[in-house]
């Protein structure tokens, strides 16, 4: 069972959030503060580490440094996005937002979790597997990539056929350079081949060649890719493109490790090793007759995976800020860094273009940038993909009490942090403005009528007007 250490100074959240937690079978031990919590326990026991950013005495991000490898999820009452950033800079695994979803911090938690438990198993594997010297062009150490970079460095030295599945601008091709690198054929060429860019006519005599006479228009011999590759590596990209015809042919020269070219009655023997890849799924291509189903066996010896940005996590500020730094050097740029604001966008947004669209979206930013600063409006990021909770930023709300102001009775036993929210808002209502309730709760106004419509929390009609809420906001000023 796993075990997590809550540390907040409200009774009615901690015990709200200990419930929940013990429902879904998490062991969950308590405290108040920072003091409480490195006196009455040895951090290094628990597998997740759940803190509020406001607390009496030290700020939940002290816990971090004191947590050493056990990750720290920060809770905050406050919409400032700069508050949120800063934590994750200080190594915070993740923030959220109160008041939260049940299902939100229930998948934020099991995510951390698996991902903790899987970095240990890992560990071992990042002095070895990620330097430049080993795996260069790479970067980034979640637990996809370390275990990745393990299979290369194991695959590397082999002469066995490899096929590499992700989505498409993830990197598949680096990683098959990575392989030719570290093998033994390092010295001789490594031939890349797009299937789905050459023409489904033109693409047997491209990679097997042709005698002069084959047929109209073959006035001399041509060397395929496959014999110009001879003693190094072949890499086959969108290998689920391939006519059938085409797949025949190639079954045959992984098979008897001979070609014939187009038009001669000689094979001739070749030494090469293929590399494939696709993001596309060849079972079930082979299951309706797409693909030749003993083709996808012979080329799925090894097979490796390669996440999407989407679920690198750290890996892909990392990434952004390695694409920065090589932009500005090879565009004769000044260095530059990123905004809060851009940190934010380029860390919640889904990347359905992954590396490729980042690579594009960093080199535009670049080139338009008049500062050395690089904010979200220059990477033109498409914010309807983005969590608008995650990303608000323009409602800054400082100087905030560190928790929504508690009620005038005790909660009730069951009562959850949804509950609580919905609680707050009925008895609050009639004396407050919706931009007061909001400040409260340490939300944006959007956020507020959302949960409004999905609580079915009706606005009272007694509640201030929007004209003596600008007052009351104007008077608090």
């Amino acid at each position: 069972m796993k075990h997590i250490l809550t540390v907040e100074d409200e009774p009615v959240i901690r015990a709200a959030l200990k419930r929940l937690l013990e429902r879904n079978n998490y062991k969950v031990s308590e405290a108040a503060s920072v003091q409480e919590a490195t006196s009455n326990y040895e951090l290094n026991n628990f597998d997740l580490i759940i803190s509020d950013l406001r607390l009496p005495g030290a700020p939940g991000t002290d816990l971090i440094g004191k947590a050493g490898k056990i990750p720290v999820l920060i809770m905050t009452s406050y919409a400032s996005l700069r508050s949120a950033v800063d934590s994750m800079k200080m190594g915070a695994v993740d923030y959220i937002a109160k008041p939260f979803d049940h299902e939100e911090m229930l998948a934020a938690i099991e995510r951390i979790t698996d991902n903790y438990i899987q970095e240990n198993k890992l560990a071992s594997l990042q002095s070895s597997s990620t330097s430049n010297k080993t795996l260069e062009g790479m970067v980034g150490n979640c637990p996809e990539m370390l275990k990745l970079y393990s299979y290369i460095q194991k695959t590397a030295p082999t002469n066995s056929t490899v096929l590499i599945l992700g989505e498409t601008g993830t990197g598949k091709e680096l990683v098959a350079k990575a392989i030719h690198c570290k093998s033994k054929r390092a010295s001789q060429p490594m031939i890349s081949v797009n299937c789905a860019a050459i023409p489904e006519t033109l693409i047997e005599s491209e990679l097997f060649g042709y005698e002069k006479g084959a047929f109209t228009g073959a006035n001399t011999n041509r060397v395929g890719l496959i014999e110009a590759a001879e003693g190094g590596t072949l890499f086959l990209d969108e290998i689920g493109e391939l006519p059938l015809e085409a797949q025949a042919r190639l079954l045959r020269f992984i098979q008897e490790g001979e070609i014939r070219r187009i038009g001669s009655v000689q094979s001739r023997k070749v030494d090469v090793r293929l590399m494939t890849a696709t993001h596309r799924d060849l079972k079930k291509l082979s299951d309706n007759g797409k693909f030749r189903q003993d083709l996808y066996y012979r080329i799925n010896v090894m097979q490796l995976v390669l996440p999407p940005l989407r679920e690198r996590g750290k890996d892909i500020l990392e990434i952004a800020e390695s694409l920065l730094s090589g932009f500005c050097s090879s565009l004769d740029k000044r260095p530059k860094h990123f905004s809060p604001k851009a940190i934010q966008a380029l860390t919640t947004y889904t990347w359905p273009g992954n590396i490729r669209e980042m690579e594009n979206v960093v080199e535009r930013a670049v080139i338009l940038s008049d500062s050395d600063e690089i904010d979200h409006n220059l990477l033109e990021i498409d914010l309807e993909l983005v969590n608008v909770e995650q990303v608000r930023g323009d409602e800054p709300q400082a100087n905030l009490p560190s928790h929504p102001q508690q009620t005038t009775s005790d909660p009730a036993e069951g009562l959850s942090l949804e509950d609580y929210f919905q609680r707050f808002v009925l008895e609050h209502q009639d004396t407050m403005s919706e931009t007061e309730l909001a400040q409260k709760l340490g939300v944006s106004r959007k956020c507020l009528w959302e949960r409004r419509q999905r609580l079915g929390i009706p606005r009272n009609k007694s509640s201030k007007s929007p004209k003596t809420a600008q007052h009351s906001d104007s008077a608090s000023n």
